[in-house]
């Protein structure tokens, strides 16, 4: 059944396919094929959160108003469309509420083969640990300057922190994230936050908070863990730890995020060496397998 919010299309530019439709005439010697075509099944929700991604891609900025125009679709449909594309961070609302591009409308693969592979080994380990806690775990890699959750095991309480997969946020807010930039030398931080290149993709550090983050890995080194107090979302607070391979190299960062009210008994339930256990258990799988990432 269709209903009244239901994209309308631009007969102009592309009818949808139906058995009334006149034999199509064949095509002239040398003639090109066309480059693109709408597929026979099109799924019209897929398609308008695609082409949302390409205004936003191409134009920098978009309102609510003009994405429900391109649409050609009633607002309360492109507020919902705009909304997953939030969740899942390909789009950020402004301070004026227009939405522009989110951290992961730029941030490239993560080495597929060896992060399909890290999921596997990770898996029963991140559910065991969430089994112990009763707590969501996130298993999490650096790409550049953010991080990019490759899986969710979510707790069974009513009050939960929910899926993350596939979310990318930024390494220097979340607790995964941190753990993993700790590994690293002074002069890979320096460029990833203080170069001519973070200076231009936005990711720079302030001058003046610099040497606060500094401090802050430092530390994190010396604890082997980092925290996040709602750093990335309000009520939500996590702690991170990084994994190894079995040359020692960072390969990624496990999680466990709680609601912000919970986590200081969790934490005093013995959180950190509930982690850390977990990521030993883990690493001594990473060791044991081949593959290393990219």
């Amino acid at each position: 059944m269709a209903h009244e919010d239901e994209p309308q299309y631009n007969s102009d530019v592309q009818k949808r396919p139906n058995s009334q439709s006149p034999p199509k005439p064949a095509r002239k010697p040398g003639q090109k094929k066309p480059v693109q075509k709408r597929p026979t099944y099109s799924i019209e929700a897929v398609d308008n959160a695609l082409l949302l991604l390409q205004l936003l891609r191409d134009g920098g900025t978009l309102r609510l108003k003009d994405a429900a125009e391109e649409l050609g679709v009633a607002p309360s449909t492109a507020h919902r469309l705009l909304a997953m594309l939030v969740y899942r961070g390909f789009a950020v609302q402004d301070e004026t509420r227009r939405y522009v591009p989110g951290p992961a409308m730029g941030v490239g693969p993560a080495g597929l083969s060896w992060t399909r592979l890290l999921r596997t080994v990770a898996q029963p380990h991140m559910e065991l640990l969430s089994a112990q806690l009763n707590e969501t775990v996130n298993l999490m890699v650096r790409v550049g300057t953010k991080v990019r959750f490759l899986a969710t095991v979510e707790g069974s309480n009513v009050l939960r922190v929910g899926d993350r997969q596939g979310t990318v946020l930024p390494a220097s807010k979340t607790s995964g994230g941190k753990a993993i930039l700790a590994e690293l030398d002074p002069p890979m931080i320096q460029q990833l936050f203080r170069s001519n290149n973070a200076e231009i993709s936005g990711d720079t550090i302030p001058v003046d908070q610099y040497a606060a983050f500094l401090r802050e890995l430092e530390s994190i080194r010396s604890n082997g863990f980092a925290a996040n107090f709602e750093g990335t979302e309000d009520g939500v607070s996590a702690l991170g730890m990084a994994l190894h391979n079995r040359h020692g190299d960072v390969v990624g960062a496990i999680s466990v995020a709680t609601p912000a009210t919970r986590f200081r008994a969790v934490f005093d339930g013995g959180l950190v060496a509930a982690l850390r256990e977990t990521c030993r258990q883990l690493e001594i799988d990473i060791a044991a397998n081949p593959a290393e990432p990219d």
